[in-house]
Parts: structure tokens; sequence; C-alpha cells
């Protein structure tokens, strides 16, 4: 089953529901070498799941001591489509290597 590591909206429970129809249930992890901005969202629908305007979007970061917390959850290919759908255009997503050494998926800022 793949990994998901979250550092934002993902890990509140209406977003789970709304996506997955279920809560995640996870590990704390760290994600290093990137850092967080904030995004402003415009579309209704992962306004209306997130109930926030502005979500953390991860950047790649050439500091070694950039690093984000979050969780690492275990889900189907089938919920990763469906963190796909949830995502808007700005993240795309990745493969990582945790602090923990786990690999995982996670999005970040999309380059253009």
């Amino acid at each position: 089953m793949p990994l998901l590591f979250s550092y934002g909206t993902l890990q509140k429970e209406k977003v789970q529901l709304d996506s997955f129809g279920r809560l995640l249930h996870g590990e704390k992890d760290t994600l290093p070498g990137y850092r967080i901005e904030m995004l402003r969202i415009t579309d209704e629908a992962v306004l209306a799941s997130s109930q926030q305007a502005y979500h953390p979007i991860a950047i790649s970061s050439e500091d070694p001591y950039d690093s984000l917390q979050g969780m690492v959850f275990e889900i189907t290919e089938e919920e990763l489509l469906a963190a796909d759908r949830y995502e808007v255009s700005d993240y795309t997503r990745v493969a990582v290597t945790l602090a923990s050494g786990k690999e995982a998926w996670v999005y970040v800022q999309a380059t253009n």
C-alpha cells in the first residue's frame, strides 16, 4: 500500500472524510529539504472541504535545516487518486524519503 505524507489540510478530519470516506491513521514524521509558504485557494470544492482560504505548500529548499513536520498515512491506490483530485494544480505529487527512512508520496509546489 502506498504511503502519503501530509503537512497540511489532508490531516484534517473533514478533508479525510470528504476525500476518502474514512479517517486515516498515521504516524508523525518529518520531510527534510522543504519549507512552507502559504497558497491562496480558489477552488470551491477544496474550500468547502478544508474550510480555509490559505493552504500550506511545500517548496524545495537548499537550506539543510529546513524540514516539515507532518503525518505519514498508509492509503490505498484509490485513495491516492482521490488525493490527486483534492489537490489543486499548484501542487504536484512526488516521491520522497522521510526522516524515518520511509518512502512516501507528498504534494509539493508544481514547477511551471
